[in-house]
């Protein structure tokens, strides 16, 4: 059995092709899922966490397992499933952006939902909201900067490009809300607030319970399960308007519904993670080079490797050190490199 996987793996393009199986995929999900329930300050090995399982299915008395209950399902799978949810829906926003628009360096802020998401929480951090109104004021801030850049976009675009136009004008618009968030930081609490509004803004979930997960659980999926049914859709609009609508596509309302269904997810995720970046644009990059351009596998593969990937970054920022890492430095350390790589990659594919 040994020689038959070994001659396998010694074909061509063997690698990528596991990388392309759904049940490679799904397995390393399992893997990583119990990895990040064992993995953190208070150790918890594998044993236990089967032995606590197997306590809760047959109802029997906790008993010295009571801690490491507290320990997995009041705090690392709240987080677990918010790393898994955060993660999908960047990613997932990412990829659809990258179509639609037609360009590699977008990723899912780029039309405002990010800046204005991180004044919103920034406002109500500085009003002294409780978390739940801090991630309200989060998600409107989010889906009214991006409601802005939409309105200006058909306001300008005239005879101009509109894909072009809504870029331009959300640049401008995430300009100015990261305006207000300097503001906000300006005039906060330099002991209390400030710091508040900074450690939110670099993202991270460890004050995530499960009441904030069922909170975005609807809206992600009310905005994922559309994105993945019109999938097959972007592998046309990626062409451009005019061929899109020769091939009897409304290009129009089809991109509305793809921008509000991505702010959706975004505004959701962004509101109990704050500002994560990089994995909108590195992770639909990486799932482009293994399964190809044709969005019909490149939608769910990006939504499983983008929770996969912030899992893992969750562990490392929760277990690496005695002090909790941000998710935000993690992610820009590991993504900036990666895509100076890719970038060099295809410096040396085009010569």
């Amino acid at each position: 059995m040994s020689t038959q996987f070994l001659n396998a793996a010694s074909q061509p393009g063997f690698f990528r092709r596991l990388a392309k199986s759904s049940a490679f995929y799904f397995a390393l999900l399992l893997i990583t899922v119990l990895v990040s329930f064992t993995t953190g300050r208070y150790g918890v090995s594998v044993e236990q966490l089967f032995t606590l399982l197997w306590l809760k299915v047959a109802r029997l008395p906790l008993n010295d397992f009571a801690t490491v209950n507290t320990v997995i399902f009041n705090v690392r799978l709240p987080r677990i499933l918010a790393a898994a949810m955060t993660g999908s829906a960047l990613s997932l926003s990412g990829a659809i952006y990258q179509s639609i628009f037609r360009n590699p360096m977008v990723s899912p802020g780029i039309l405002g939902v990010s800046s204005g998401a991180g004044f919103g929480a920034a406002l109500g951090i500085l009003l002294s909201m409780n978390l739940a109104g801090v991630q309200l004021m989060a998600f409107g801030f989010g889906s009214v900067a991006v409601s802005i850049t939409c309105l200006f976009g058909r306001a300008l675009k005239r005879d101009s490009d509109s894909v072009i136009m809504l870029i331009l004008v959300g640049m401008v618009v995430s300009t100015v809300f990261a305006s207000f968030i300097s503001l906000t930081k300006y005039v906060a609490d330099p002991t209390d607030k400030l710091p508040a509004i900074t450690f939110w803004l670099m993202g991270s979930l460890a004050s995530v319970n499960m009441d904030d997960v069922r909170s975005v659980a609807l809206p992600i999926a009310l905005g994922s399960v559309p994105l993945f049914l019109v999938r097959w859709k972007l592998n046309i609009l990626s062409f451009g308007d005019d061929e899109a609508r020769s091939l009897g596509v409304n290009t129009g309302p089809l991109r509305l519904m793809i921008i509000v269904c991505s702010t959706v997810i975004t505004a959701a995720a962004i509101s109990i993670s704050g500002i994560i970046g990089w994995v909108g644009l590195i992770i639909p990059h990486i799932c482009r080079m293994i399964t190809g351009p044709d969005h019909k596998t490149l939608v769910p593969f990006s939504m499983l490797t983008g929770a996969i990937y912030l899992m893992i970054v969750d562990d490392i920022a929760r277990s690496s050190v005695s002090v909790e890492i941000p998710l935000g430095i993690i992610t820009a350390l590991i993504g900036a490199p990666f895509f100076l790589y890719l970038i060099f990659c295809k410096q040396r594919s085009c010569r």
